[in-house]
C-alpha cells in the first residue's frame, strides 16, 4: 500500500484497513525464513532477518554455549590453582603490585581452604566445592589470564565485550552474528541475574553494540513472569495482542522504506514478534514443573540456604541452570548465568573477607553447577554444549583489612572449560608461586575469546562486523589465537 494513501483514511479506518490486509501475514516470518516478514508485496520484503541461521566457519561439535559468570572476581588460589609456597609463607611480608603501579608491603594471606587432586586427571579443586570437584575430568582448566583493568566495571565489559569501553557487542551478540537462530520463538542470547542485583555497569555487558540490536543479548528471569510487562495488563486477547502488532509493524516497514540500514527499526520489528512469541513459549520452556524430583535434587532445588544473612539458596541459580538446560535443548545459542549480584559479600568480590565470601557463594553454585555437567552428559547434551566459568578476574595473595580479605587481581586468574570440543582433563598455564601474576604460557583473555569462538565453529579473524571505517572483531586489532592446549 503507498504511503500517500493514509491521507485518505481516518485513522480507525487506516488501522482497520492494515487489521485485515496483514492478518494473513505471519509475524514469525521475521525468524523463519532469509527475509524479515514472508510475503513480497511488504514494506520490509527486501530485509535480511538479522537471526537467519548460518553455517559455522568449520565443523564443530558445539551447537549452543552456557556462560557461568561469577560477578566480583572468584578467588583461584582457593579454589583452583593450588599454591603451597602462599600456605608456607603465610604472615610474610612482601613488596607487591595492589593497583597499577602502586607497590606497597603487605603480609600473605595462604589459602582459606584445604585442596586435594581429584579424579583421574588429578586436577586440584579445593573443598569449597564438594559436588563440583567430582567433575574435574570433564574440565580444562586454564591458570593463566591476565587482562587490562583493575576496576569491577571495565573490567566486566572487557570479559563480555573484548573491551574496556562501553560500546562494543558482547561475546553472545557475536555468536549471534555469526550463527543466527535456530529457534524462531526464542531469543539467540538470553541473560539471567542473581537476585541481589547485576554487574556493573548492567546492559553494557550484553549489548549488541553498534550490530544489530536483534544481536544483544534478552534478560529472563527463571521464575514468574520471564520478562516484565510481557503479559498484558489490558482485556485484550493474545489475537488482538498479535492484529495490533500487525498494524505497528506495518507502519514501521513503510517508515523503513525510507530509512535503509536502521537497524534498530528493524530489530524493533523482530523484537514485537518474539515478545508476541514468548508469551507462549517462554513460560513453556522456563516451566520445570514437569522435570522429575530426582532432576531438581540433582540441580540441588532442595537444598538449604547456606548459613549467612545474605546468602540465598542453591535453588535460584540450580533453577537457572535447569532452564538453562532446556534453552539450549530448545535451540538457543547462548545463555550466560550471573552468580552474585549488588556490592562486596553479595557478590564475589572478596575484600571484607574471603573465607566468608566463599562461605556464601560456593554453595549457592556448587549443586546446580555439578547437576548441570552430570544432566547434561547423561543426555548426551554435554558434547555438544560449551560451559564456561569463570569472572571478570582474580584475587590478590594478600590480606586486605582485618577481617582476611583479598583485593582485585588482573595480573593472574583462573577459567574452565567443559564440554564440546574441550581437551577434559587438562591444567594449563602457571601463576608465579603465591598465584599473583601469570608466567607460564600467559594468555590475554583475547586468546580465550579466540577459544571460545573456536570452538563454537566460528575464526575470530573472519568473524567481523564493518563499523567505524573497520572491519571489528571481538579481539579487536591486538593479535591474538586459540589455546590449541584446552581444544580435543
Amino acid at each position: 500500500m503507498d504511503s500517500n494513501l493514509i491521507h485518505q483514511f481516518s485513522r480507525r479506518e487506516f488501522l482497520q484497513h492494515f487489521g485485515t490486509t496483514m492478518a494473513g501475514v505471519s509475524l514469525s516470518g521475521v525468524f523463519s525464513g532469509d527475509k524479515v516478514f514472508a510475503s513480497p508485496a511488504s514494506a520490509l520484503a527486501n530485509y535480511t532477518n538479522p537471526l537467519k541461521p548460518r553455517n559455522s566457519h568449520f565443523p564443530t561439535k558445539a551447537k549452543a554455549c552456557i556462560y557461568l559468570y561469577m560477578y566480583g572476581g572468584p578467588s583461584q588460589m582457593d579454589l583452583f590453582d593450588y599454591k603451597p609456597e602462599l600456605a608456607k609463607n603465610h604472615g610474610k611480608t612482601i613488596d607487591i603490585e595492589m593497583r597499577r603501579r602502586s607497590i606497597r608491603k603487605e603480609k600473605i594471606l595462604g589459602p582459606v581452604r584445604k585442596f586435594k587432586r581429584r579424579g583421574q586427571s588429578g586436577l586440584w579443586c579445593s573443598d569449597a566445592f564438594p559436588y563440583l570437584s567430582q567433575h574435574m575430568d570433564k574440565m580444562a582448566v586454564i591458570k593463566s589470564l591476565y587482562m587490562d583493568s583493575f576496576a569491577h566495571g571495565s573490567a566486566n565489559i572487557q570479559m563480555n565485550s573484548g573491551r574496556v569501553l562501553q560500546g562494543h557487542p558482547a561475546l553472545g551478540a557475536w555468536i549471534a552474528h555469526g550463527l543466527g537462530s535456530t529457534n524462531k520463538n526464542l531469543p539467540s542470547f538470553v541473560v539471567m541475574l542473581d537476585p541481589r542485583g547485576g554487574p556493573i555497569p548492567g546492559a553494557a555487558n550484553w549489548t549488541s553494540g553498534y550490530m544489530p540490536a536483534a544481536y544483544q543479548g534478552t534478560v529472563l528471569r527463571s521464575s514468574g513472569n520471564p520478562i516484565l510487562d510481557l503479559t498484558s495488563r489490558t482485556s485484550s486477547t493474545h489475537k488482538m495482542q498479535g492484529e495490533r502488532i500487525n498494524a505497528i509493524n506495518a507502519l514501521n516497514g513503510m517508515h523503513l522504506r525510507n530509512h535503509k540500514g536502521y537497524s534498530e527499526l528493524v530489530a524493533r520489528i523482530a523484537s514485537y514478534d518474539l515478545a508476541y512469541q514468548l508469551q507462549s513459549t517462554a513460560p513453556e520452556a522456563l516451566d520445570i514443573s514437569n522435570e522429575s524430583e530426582k532432576t531438581k535434587e540433582m540441580y540441588g532445588l532442595f537444598d538449604k540456604t547456606p548459613d549467612h544473612s545474605i546468602a540465598i539458596p542453591p535453588a535460584h541459580f540450580g533453577r537457572q541452570c535447569l532452564v538453562a538446560r532446556r534453552l539450549v535443548e530448545r535451540g538457543v545459542r547462548f545463555v550466560q548465568l550471573y552468580s552474585g549480584g549488588g556490592h562486596q559479600q553479595q557478590n564475589w568480590d572478596a575484600h571484607n573477607g574471603v573465607d566468608e565470601n566463599l562461605k556464601i557463594h560456593c554453595p549457592e553454585i556448587d549443586r546446580p553447577i555439578a547437576g548441570l555437567l552430570a544432566d547434561l552428559e547423561q543426555r548426551g547434551l554435554l558434547d555438544e554444549t560449551l560451559i564456561i566459568w569463570g569472572g571478570e578476574f582474580g584475587r590478590q595473595p594478600v590480606f586486605q583489612g582485618n577481617n582476611g580479605g583479598r583485593d582485585h587481581n588482573p595480573k593472574g586468574f583462573t577459567y574452565w572449560m567443559a564440554g564440546a570440543g574441550v581437551n577434559a582433563g587438562t591444567d594449563y598455564g602457571e601463576t608465579d608461586e603465591l598465584g599473583h601474576e601469570a608466567v607460564v604460557d600467559r594468555h590475554h583473555i583475547r586468546d580465550l575469546h579466540a577459544t571460545i569462538l573456536h570452538l563454537m565453529g566460528l575464526d575470530h579473524e573472519k568473524l567481523t562486523y564493518h563499523y567505524g571505517g573497520l572491519d571489528q572483531r571481538l579481539t579487536g586489532v591486538v593479535p591474538a589465537a586459540p589455546i590449541s592446549p584446552l581444544i580435543s
